[in-house]
């Protein structure tokens, strides 16, 4: 008695598919970490830090000039 088609098991290579989605990773990452990696990483920090610091004074400047008119 034969099994139908849709029930047989078909051989399937995982391990082929699964190494070069590694390697493809693999070459990504070294691509990235290349020679201005540490600058764009500690520019990136600095700019992170400062952002908050930008629009904080950004709002107080608006407050100021809005306390200033009313003043007036």
């Amino acid at each position: 008695m034969s099994s139908p088609q849709s029930l047989t098991h078909a051989k399937v290579d995982f391990v082929s598919g699964d190494f070069e989605a590694l390697a493809s990773h693999m070459r990504h990452c070294a691509r990235a970490h290349g020679r201005w990696f540490a600058v764009k990483s500690k520019l990136q920090r600095a700019r992170s830090a400062a952002a908050g610091r930008i629009v904080t004074m950004a709002c107080l400047a608006v407050v100021l000039v809005i306390g200033l008119y009313a003043v007036a």
